[in-house]
């Protein structure tokens, strides 16, 4: 089939180019699927995911390349088959790292709203990141962020009862097996990347603990993350107050440096301004070490706090090992988070990252992979 149709309507010219995108796309990264139809299966439901307005339904998309029949096949195909979604996650990273300078690895969840109780993951849970009470799947996204595009790559969903067992705590403890899932899903994602360790930006309510850093530190990624205002901290730095005096929450260490902020340039994402609208907030960073009985252990870190307004408590709190950056490029850094959720919400929705209406797990990571090769496709075309 040409690149210059749409699949299941060889009489229309196709005038978007992330159409003829896709199909180079398709070509470096279903190289796994060891037989053609498989590679021109998967082909059909990317550029469908392309083609379909609206919610991007298996009907829908079989209806690109043929209608009934091909709906059997196209389920077959994400929910029956037994393709490996892994060698192309890692084939399009290393595409995209090819074709454009990677910034960072962006780290964030995403609420999948879904009722019933028999697609795998769904529960009526609070969600830290929201803030509220969720029902539905709740998934990690890791994202690739260069300098004139963001898209996904990788993709875990939290499985709460299963992720807390394997932590060997009840469900009590939830809030550390989801820590646990998004540390997991960025680092299977990073470990496979090509190029030279890259920082990964952490966008997840509460995820700077001791253990998380503990774990990027061991990995040797360089990683910047949410911290908790409660967490406490030991300020390192002699000329600072609370030196020496013993943990003290990340809160009240920024309350006692609000009078070093600088402020900071950076652009907030904005479809309407190309490059972003241009901002500008007071930051101030400290170094700290988090409290471990063993001295030893404690590592070299840097919180970062964000003020949107000097007259109240900060507004952002990072952690990070990146000790030798400056507070603005670390700043600027947290700001590839916005990015993500912007593209995440608009994007997004174009490609059907959160459509998936199966039940099983398998044909979720199928779905979203291929969702994600889409995405790419447009995000190299935009």
């Amino acid at each position: 089939m040409s690149s210059s149709t749409v699949a299941g309507a060889a009489a229309e010219p196709v005038t978007d180019p992330a159409y003829a995108a896709a199909d180079d796309l398709c070509d470096a990264v279903l190289g796994s699927l060891r037989r053609k139809d498989q590679r021109e299966k998967g082909r059909q439901y990317v550029r469908g995911l392309l083609a379909l307005p609206g919610r991007k339904s298996m009907r829908g998309i079989a209806g690109q390349v043929g209608g009934g029949p091909a709906e059997q096949s196209t389920h077959h195909f994400i929910s029956g088959s037994t393709w490996d979604w892994e060698p192309i996650r890692e084939a399009l990273a290393g595409y995209l790292e090819a074709t454009t300078p990677l910034t960072a690895w962006v780290a964030q969840p995403m609420a999948i709203p879904k009722g019933g109780e028999h697609s795998v993951g769904v529960a009526h849970r609070f969600d830290p990141h929201l803030g509220q009470m969720f029902r539905g799947q709740r998934a990690f996204g890791t994202w690739f962020a260069s300098p004139g595009l963001v898209t996904p790559v990788g993709w875990r969903m939290f499985l709460p009862d299963a992720e807390a067992d394997a932590l060997g705590a009840p469900c009590a403890y939830e809030e550390a097996a989801y820590a646990e899932s998004a540390a997991a899903a960025v680092l299977d994602t990073v470990r496979r990347g090509a190029g030279a360790p890259r920082p990964v930006v952490l966008d997840i309510h509460r995820i700077g603990t001791r253990s998380t850093m503990n774990r990027f530190a061991e990995a040797r990624v360089p990683v910047i993350a949410r911290v908790d205002p409660a967490t406490p901290l030991l300020v390192t730095d002699p000329a600072l107050t609370g030196h020496g005096a013993g943990p003290r929450s990340a809160r009240e260490v920024l309350r006692s440096v609000r009078g070093l902020c600088t402020p900071v340039e950076w652009a907030d994402p904005d479809p309407a301004h190309p490059g972003g609208r241009h901002r500008s907030t007071l930051a101030v960073a400290v170094r700290v070490t988090m409290p471990d009985p063993s001295p030893a252990r404690r590592r070299h870190l840097l919180l970062v706090g964000e003020w949107t307004d000097p007259r109240r408590a900060p507004s952002q709190l990072w952690v990070t090992d990146l000790v030798r950056l400056p507070v603005g490029p670390l700043l600027r850094l947290t700001k590839q988070g916005l990015r993500v959720g912007s593209a995440a919400e608009r994007s997004g929705r174009e490609a059907g990252l959160r459509d998936f209406a199966g039940r099983t797990l398998p044909g979720w990571h199928r779905h979203v992979t291929l969702a994600s090769v889409a995405h790419a496709a447009r995000a190299l075309t935009a």
